[in-house]
Protein backbone atom coordinates (compact mmCIF):
# COMPACT_ATOMS: atom_id res chain seq x y z
CA UNK A 1 0.00 0.00 0.00
CA UNK A 2 2.73 2.19 0.87
CA UNK A 3 4.61 1.62 -2.42
CA UNK A 4 1.52 2.50 -4.55
CA UNK A 5 0.96 5.63 -2.79
CA UNK A 6 4.54 6.73 -3.51
CA UNK A 7 4.27 5.81 -7.20
CA UNK A 8 1.04 7.75 -7.72
CA UNK A 9 2.38 10.88 -5.91
CA UNK A 10 5.51 11.22 -8.10
CA UNK A 11 3.59 11.42 -11.42
CA UNK A 12 2.79 15.13 -11.21
CA UNK A 13 6.16 15.76 -9.61
CA UNK A 14 7.87 14.73 -12.86
CA UNK A 15 6.51 17.96 -14.50
CA UNK A 16 7.89 20.23 -11.87
CA UNK A 17 11.47 20.38 -13.32
CA UNK A 18 10.05 21.03 -16.77
CA UNK A 19 7.87 23.82 -15.44
CA UNK A 20 10.84 25.37 -13.68
CA UNK A 21 12.97 25.22 -16.81
CA UNK A 22 10.11 26.69 -18.86
CA UNK A 23 9.56 29.50 -16.37
CA UNK A 24 13.27 30.23 -16.28
CA UNK A 25 13.49 30.36 -20.04
CA UNK A 26 10.40 32.55 -20.23
CA UNK A 27 11.89 34.90 -17.62
CA UNK A 28 15.14 35.17 -19.51
CA UNK A 29 13.29 35.87 -22.75
CA UNK A 30 11.15 38.54 -21.13
CA UNK A 31 14.13 40.24 -19.43
CA UNK A 32 16.06 40.25 -22.74
CA UNK A 33 13.11 41.93 -24.44
CA UNK A 34 13.04 44.62 -21.73
CA UNK A 35 16.78 45.12 -22.00
CA UNK A 36 16.62 45.43 -25.73
CA UNK A 37 13.70 47.83 -25.37
CA UNK A 38 15.68 50.07 -23.02
CA UNK A 39 18.91 49.77 -25.02
CA UNK A 40 17.42 50.62 -28.43
CA UNK A 41 15.34 53.86 -28.44
CA UNK A 42 12.13 54.02 -30.33
CA UNK A 43 11.36 56.56 -33.10
CA UNK A 44 10.21 59.31 -30.76
CA UNK A 45 13.31 58.93 -28.61
CA UNK A 46 15.51 59.11 -31.70
CA UNK A 47 13.75 62.30 -32.84
CA UNK A 48 14.01 63.76 -29.34
CA UNK A 49 17.69 62.86 -29.15
CA UNK A 50 18.45 64.32 -32.55
CA UNK A 51 16.48 67.46 -31.70
CA UNK A 52 18.49 67.77 -28.52
CA UNK A 53 21.72 67.38 -30.44
CA UNK A 54 20.60 69.98 -32.94
CA UNK A 55 19.70 72.37 -30.15
CA UNK A 56 23.14 71.88 -28.67
CA UNK A 57 24.63 72.56 -32.08
CA UNK A 58 22.46 75.66 -32.47
CA UNK A 59 23.46 76.88 -29.02
CA UNK A 60 27.09 76.22 -29.79
CA UNK A 61 26.62 77.85 -33.18
CA UNK A 62 24.91 80.86 -31.59
CA UNK A 63 27.72 81.15 -29.12
CA UNK A 64 30.27 81.03 -31.91
CA UNK A 65 28.13 83.42 -33.97
CA UNK A 66 27.89 85.84 -31.03
CA UNK A 67 31.64 85.71 -30.57
CA UNK A 68 32.10 86.25 -34.29
CA UNK A 69 29.58 89.09 -34.28
CA UNK A 70 31.35 90.75 -31.36
CA UNK A 71 34.61 90.42 -33.20
CA UNK A 72 33.00 91.72 -36.37
CA UNK A 73 31.43 94.62 -34.45
CA UNK A 74 34.80 95.53 -33.02
CA UNK A 75 36.31 95.40 -36.51
CA UNK A 76 33.46 97.57 -37.80
CA UNK A 77 33.99 100.13 -35.02
CA UNK A 78 37.70 100.19 -35.79
CA UNK A 79 36.89 100.82 -39.44
CA UNK A 80 34.40 103.55 -38.49
CA UNK A 81 37.01 105.30 -36.36
CA UNK A 82 39.56 105.01 -39.11
CA UNK A 83 37.05 106.35 -41.61
CA UNK A 84 36.20 109.25 -39.28
CA UNK A 85 39.89 110.11 -38.96
CA UNK A 86 40.28 109.95 -42.73
CA UNK A 87 37.24 112.23 -43.18
CA UNK A 88 38.67 114.74 -40.70
CA UNK A 89 41.98 114.65 -42.53
CA UNK A 90 40.18 115.14 -45.84
CA UNK A 91 38.22 118.07 -44.38
CA UNK A 92 41.44 119.75 -43.37
CA UNK A 93 42.98 119.05 -46.77
CA UNK A 94 39.89 120.42 -48.50
CA UNK A 95 40.01 123.57 -46.37
CA UNK A 96 43.68 124.09 -47.27
CA UNK A 97 42.93 123.48 -50.94
CA UNK A 98 39.99 125.90 -50.85
CA UNK A 99 42.25 128.58 -49.38
CA UNK A 100 44.91 127.91 -52.00
CA UNK A 101 42.33 127.92 -54.78
CA UNK A 102 40.86 131.17 -53.50
CA UNK A 103 44.34 132.73 -53.45
CA UNK A 104 45.09 131.45 -56.95
CA UNK A 105 41.70 132.63 -58.15
CA UNK A 106 42.39 136.07 -56.70
CA UNK A 107 45.79 136.17 -58.37
CA UNK A 108 44.37 134.99 -61.68
CA UNK A 109 41.64 137.62 -61.45
CA UNK A 110 44.26 140.26 -60.76
CA UNK A 111 46.38 139.01 -63.63
CA UNK A 112 43.42 139.09 -66.00
CA UNK A 113 42.59 142.65 -65.00
CA UNK A 114 46.21 143.72 -65.43
CA UNK A 115 48.13 143.74 -68.69
CA UNK A 116 50.75 142.71 -69.59
CA UNK A 117 50.92 139.37 -67.79
CA UNK A 118 54.72 139.54 -67.44
CA UNK A 119 55.52 141.68 -64.40
CA UNK A 120 57.59 144.80 -64.85
CA UNK A 121 60.47 145.08 -62.38
CA UNK A 122 60.45 148.48 -60.65
CA UNK A 123 61.65 150.16 -57.45
CA UNK A 124 58.30 151.17 -55.94
CA UNK A 125 54.59 151.31 -56.71
CA UNK A 126 52.56 154.17 -55.24
CA UNK A 127 48.80 153.73 -55.06
CA UNK A 128 46.89 156.96 -54.40
CA UNK A 129 43.58 156.10 -52.79
CA UNK A 130 40.77 158.08 -54.37
CA UNK A 131 36.99 158.10 -54.81
CA UNK A 132 34.52 158.83 -57.60
CA UNK A 133 33.73 162.24 -56.11
CA UNK A 134 37.38 163.30 -55.80
CA UNK A 135 38.12 164.60 -59.32
CA UNK A 136 39.24 168.00 -58.02
CA UNK A 137 41.56 166.36 -55.50
CA UNK A 138 43.12 164.28 -58.26
CA UNK A 139 43.66 167.32 -60.43
CA UNK A 140 45.29 169.17 -57.52
CA UNK A 141 47.69 166.25 -57.01
CA UNK A 142 48.52 166.19 -60.74
CA UNK A 143 49.28 169.89 -60.61
CA UNK A 144 51.67 169.57 -57.65
CA UNK A 145 53.70 166.51 -56.73
CA UNK A 146 52.58 163.87 -59.28
CA UNK A 147 54.17 164.01 -62.76
CA UNK A 148 51.84 163.93 -65.77
CA UNK A 149 51.93 162.63 -69.31
CA UNK A 150 55.40 161.90 -70.67
CA UNK A 151 57.00 162.82 -67.34
CA UNK A 152 55.01 160.04 -65.68
CA UNK A 153 56.20 157.51 -68.27
CA UNK A 154 59.77 158.78 -67.92
CA UNK A 155 59.59 158.40 -64.14
CA UNK A 156 58.63 154.75 -64.59
CA UNK A 157 61.28 154.07 -67.23
CA UNK A 158 64.24 155.87 -65.69
CA UNK A 159 63.60 155.69 -61.95
CA UNK A 160 61.34 152.66 -61.60
CA UNK A 161 58.65 154.65 -59.79
CA UNK A 162 55.00 153.83 -60.59
CA UNK A 163 52.35 156.33 -59.48
CA UNK A 164 48.66 155.50 -59.98
CA UNK A 165 45.30 156.60 -58.64
CA UNK A 166 43.65 153.42 -57.41
CA UNK A 167 39.90 153.03 -57.63
CA UNK A 168 37.38 150.22 -57.95
CA UNK A 169 33.95 150.16 -59.55
CA UNK A 170 30.49 151.33 -58.61
CA UNK A 171 27.81 148.90 -57.44
CA UNK A 172 26.01 149.36 -60.75
CA UNK A 173 27.77 147.95 -63.79
CA UNK A 174 28.87 150.53 -66.39
CA UNK A 175 27.36 153.38 -64.38
CA UNK A 176 27.92 157.06 -65.11
CA UNK A 177 30.55 157.05 -62.33
CA UNK A 178 32.54 154.27 -64.00
CA UNK A 179 32.28 155.95 -67.41
CA UNK A 180 33.57 159.20 -65.91
CA UNK A 181 36.65 157.41 -64.55
CA UNK A 182 37.17 155.66 -67.90
CA UNK A 183 37.10 159.02 -69.64
CA UNK A 184 39.51 160.56 -67.12
CA UNK A 185 41.87 157.60 -67.46
CA UNK A 186 41.83 157.88 -71.24
CA UNK A 187 42.97 161.47 -70.82
CA UNK A 188 45.68 161.00 -68.17
CA UNK A 189 46.50 157.26 -68.22
CA UNK A 190 47.24 157.29 -64.49
CA UNK A 191 44.63 154.93 -62.98
CA UNK A 192 44.85 151.42 -61.56
CA UNK A 193 41.36 149.92 -61.68
CA UNK A 194 40.61 147.36 -58.97
CA UNK A 195 38.10 144.51 -58.84
CA UNK A 196 36.40 146.16 -55.90
CA UNK A 197 33.08 147.89 -55.19
CA UNK A 198 33.79 151.37 -53.83
CA UNK A 199 32.54 152.38 -50.37
CA UNK A 200 34.00 154.21 -47.39
CA UNK A 201 33.52 151.24 -45.07
CA UNK A 202 35.30 148.96 -47.54
CA UNK A 203 38.75 150.54 -47.28
CA UNK A 204 40.28 147.45 -45.66
CA UNK A 205 39.09 145.28 -48.54
CA UNK A 206 40.28 147.88 -51.05
CA UNK A 207 43.73 147.91 -49.46
CA UNK A 208 44.04 144.13 -49.77
CA UNK A 209 42.95 144.22 -53.39
CA UNK A 210 45.34 147.08 -54.19
CA UNK A 211 48.37 145.17 -52.91
CA UNK A 212 47.24 141.97 -54.64
CA UNK A 213 46.68 143.76 -57.95
CA UNK A 214 49.94 145.72 -57.73
CA UNK A 215 51.96 142.58 -56.90
CA UNK A 216 50.41 140.77 -59.87
CA UNK A 217 51.29 143.64 -62.25
CA UNK A 218 54.63 144.95 -60.97
CA UNK A 219 57.62 143.27 -59.32
CA UNK A 220 58.54 146.10 -56.98
CA UNK A 221 60.83 146.37 -53.99
CA UNK A 222 58.28 148.51 -52.13
CA UNK A 223 54.55 149.17 -52.32
CA UNK A 224 53.15 152.45 -50.99
CA UNK A 225 49.61 153.54 -50.18
CA UNK A 226 48.82 157.25 -49.84
CA UNK A 227 45.60 159.28 -49.64
CA UNK A 228 44.71 161.86 -52.29
CA UNK A 229 44.72 164.72 -49.77
CA UNK A 230 48.35 164.24 -48.70
CA UNK A 231 51.40 166.05 -50.11
CA UNK A 232 54.34 163.78 -51.02
CA UNK A 233 57.95 164.49 -51.99
CA UNK A 234 58.77 161.61 -54.35
CA UNK A 235 62.56 162.02 -54.14
CA UNK A 236 62.55 161.95 -50.34
CA UNK A 237 60.19 158.97 -50.32
CA UNK A 238 62.45 157.01 -52.68
CA UNK A 239 65.58 157.87 -50.68
CA UNK A 240 63.91 156.90 -47.40
CA UNK A 241 62.76 153.52 -48.70
CA UNK A 242 66.16 152.84 -50.30
CA UNK A 243 67.78 152.90 -46.85
CA UNK A 244 65.73 149.80 -45.94
CA UNK A 245 65.97 147.84 -49.19
CA UNK A 246 68.32 145.22 -47.68
CA UNK A 247 65.67 144.25 -45.10
CA UNK A 248 63.29 141.50 -46.22
CA UNK A 249 60.13 142.49 -44.30
CA UNK A 250 59.71 146.14 -43.37
CA UNK A 251 56.62 148.16 -42.52
CA UNK A 252 57.35 151.90 -42.71
CA UNK A 253 55.23 154.83 -41.57
CA UNK A 254 54.27 156.95 -38.59
CA UNK A 255 53.51 154.35 -35.95
CA UNK A 256 50.70 155.14 -33.55
CA UNK A 257 48.51 153.44 -30.98
CA UNK A 258 45.19 155.21 -30.77
CA UNK A 259 42.28 154.39 -28.45
CA UNK A 260 39.80 151.65 -29.31
CA UNK A 261 36.48 153.47 -29.61
CA UNK A 262 33.63 151.28 -28.38
CA UNK A 263 30.96 154.01 -28.47
CA UNK A 264 28.63 153.83 -31.44
CA UNK A 265 27.92 156.82 -33.69
CA UNK A 266 31.44 158.22 -33.34
CA UNK A 267 34.06 158.49 -36.06
CA UNK A 268 36.41 155.50 -36.18
CA UNK A 269 34.06 153.37 -34.05
CA UNK A 270 35.43 149.85 -33.63
CA UNK A 271 32.59 147.26 -33.68
CA UNK A 272 35.01 144.55 -32.54
CA UNK A 273 36.32 146.58 -29.61
CA UNK A 274 35.93 143.60 -27.25
CA UNK A 275 38.81 141.84 -29.00
CA UNK A 276 41.22 144.47 -27.72
CA UNK A 277 40.62 143.87 -24.03
CA UNK A 278 39.03 146.14 -21.47
CA UNK A 279 37.20 149.32 -22.40
CA UNK A 280 39.62 152.20 -22.81
CA UNK A 281 42.47 150.06 -24.17
CA UNK A 282 44.57 151.12 -27.13
CA UNK A 283 45.31 149.43 -30.43
CA UNK A 284 48.62 147.70 -31.10
CA UNK A 285 51.24 149.79 -32.91
CA UNK A 286 50.42 150.39 -36.56
CA UNK A 287 51.21 152.97 -39.24
CA UNK A 288 48.79 155.85 -39.67
CA UNK A 289 46.64 155.38 -42.74
CA UNK A 290 47.51 158.60 -44.61
CA UNK A 291 50.71 157.06 -46.02
CA UNK A 292 52.73 153.89 -45.38
CA UNK A 293 55.04 151.56 -47.26
CA UNK A 294 55.67 147.83 -47.11
CA UNK A 295 58.35 145.67 -48.69
CA UNK A 296 57.83 143.11 -51.42
CA UNK A 297 57.56 140.08 -49.11
CA UNK A 298 54.77 141.66 -47.07
CA UNK A 299 52.83 142.74 -50.13
CA UNK A 300 53.17 139.22 -51.52
CA UNK A 301 52.00 137.81 -48.18
CA UNK A 302 48.84 139.93 -48.38
CA UNK A 303 48.28 138.85 -51.98
CA UNK A 304 48.59 135.14 -51.20
CA UNK A 305 46.51 135.24 -48.01
CA UNK A 306 43.93 137.82 -49.04
CA UNK A 307 40.86 135.55 -48.51
CA UNK A 308 41.68 134.81 -44.86
CA UNK A 309 42.99 138.19 -43.66
CA UNK A 310 40.48 139.69 -41.25
CA UNK A 311 39.17 143.20 -41.94
CA UNK A 312 38.61 145.58 -39.05
CA UNK A 313 36.54 148.73 -39.38
CA UNK A 314 39.63 150.90 -39.84
CA UNK A 315 41.98 150.19 -42.72
CA UNK A 316 45.22 151.14 -40.94
CA UNK A 317 44.32 148.87 -38.00
CA UNK A 318 43.61 146.02 -40.41
CA UNK A 319 47.03 146.37 -42.05
CA UNK A 320 48.78 146.37 -38.68
CA UNK A 321 46.79 143.32 -37.60
CA UNK A 322 47.86 141.35 -40.68
CA UNK A 323 51.49 141.66 -39.62
CA UNK A 324 50.97 140.69 -35.97
CA UNK A 325 52.76 137.41 -35.40
CA UNK A 326 55.06 137.83 -38.42
CA UNK A 327 58.77 138.61 -38.36
CA UNK A 328 58.27 142.22 -39.45
CA UNK A 329 60.43 145.23 -38.65
CA UNK A 330 58.31 148.28 -37.85
CA UNK A 331 60.02 151.51 -38.95
CA UNK A 332 58.62 154.57 -37.16
CA UNK A 333 59.55 157.45 -39.49
CA UNK A 334 58.02 160.80 -38.53
CA UNK A 335 59.19 162.44 -41.74
CA UNK A 336 56.19 160.67 -43.26
CA UNK A 337 53.71 162.61 -41.12
CA UNK A 338 54.88 166.22 -40.99
CA UNK A 339 52.33 168.93 -40.42
CA UNK A 340 51.45 171.51 -43.06
CA UNK A 341 53.17 174.93 -42.95
CA UNK A 342 54.70 176.19 -40.85
CA UNK A 343 55.82 172.76 -39.60
CA UNK A 344 57.06 171.24 -42.87
CA UNK A 345 58.35 174.64 -44.05
CA UNK A 346 60.63 175.00 -41.01
CA UNK A 347 61.98 171.51 -41.52
CA UNK A 348 62.59 172.16 -45.21
CA UNK A 349 64.52 175.34 -44.39
CA UNK A 350 66.62 173.33 -41.92
CA UNK A 351 67.45 170.84 -44.68
CA UNK A 352 65.22 168.13 -43.26
CA UNK A 353 62.69 167.88 -46.07
CA UNK A 354 59.60 165.86 -45.20
CA UNK A 355 58.46 162.79 -47.07
CA UNK A 356 54.77 163.64 -46.58
CA UNK A 357 52.72 166.43 -45.04
CA UNK A 358 49.11 166.67 -43.87
CA UNK A 359 46.95 167.99 -41.03
CA UNK A 360 46.23 165.52 -38.24
CA UNK A 361 43.00 167.32 -37.41
CA UNK A 362 41.61 166.56 -40.87
CA UNK A 363 43.40 163.22 -41.40
CA UNK A 364 44.78 164.89 -44.53
CA UNK A 365 45.38 168.42 -45.74
CA UNK A 366 42.42 170.48 -44.62
CA UNK A 367 40.66 171.82 -47.74
CA UNK A 368 43.32 170.10 -49.80
CA UNK A 369 42.02 171.22 -53.19
CA UNK A 370 42.62 174.86 -52.24
CA UNK A 371 45.69 174.42 -50.01
CA UNK A 372 47.85 171.69 -51.52
CA UNK A 373 49.52 174.16 -53.93
CA UNK A 374 50.52 176.32 -50.98
CA UNK A 375 51.91 173.28 -49.15
CA UNK A 376 53.82 172.28 -52.29
CA UNK A 377 55.37 175.74 -52.61
CA UNK A 378 56.48 175.85 -48.98
CA UNK A 379 57.42 172.20 -48.36
CA UNK A 380 58.15 170.77 -51.80
CA UNK A 381 61.61 169.34 -52.50
CA UNK A 382 61.88 170.89 -55.95
CA UNK A 383 60.90 169.39 -59.28
CA UNK A 384 64.38 168.06 -60.13
CA UNK A 385 65.04 166.25 -56.85
CA UNK A 386 63.44 162.92 -57.81
CA UNK A 387 65.40 162.81 -61.06
CA UNK A 388 68.75 163.35 -59.34
CA UNK A 389 68.06 161.08 -56.37
CA UNK A 390 70.28 158.03 -56.09
CA UNK A 391 68.60 154.82 -54.97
Amino acid sequence: MKGRVTTKASAPAKWIPFLCVFCFALGILFSNRLWDSSAEPNGQQLLSQRRHEQELQVINGDSDSTTNKLSQNKDVMDEVLKTHEVIQSLDKSIAVLQTQLASKSSQEMSLKSSAPVLRQKVFMVIGINTAFSSRKRRDSVRETWMPQGEKLVQLEREKGIIVRFMIGHSATSNSILDRAIDSEDAQHKDFLRLEHVEGYHELSAKTKIFFSTAVAKWDAEFYVKVDDDVHVNLGMLASTLARHRSKPRVYIGCMKSGPVLSQKNVKYHEPEYWKFGEEGNKYFRHATGQIYAISKELATYISLNQPILHKYANEDVSLGAWFIGLEVEHIDDHSMCCGTPPDCAWKAQAGDVCVASFDWSCSGICKSVERIKFVHEKCGEGDGTVWSALF
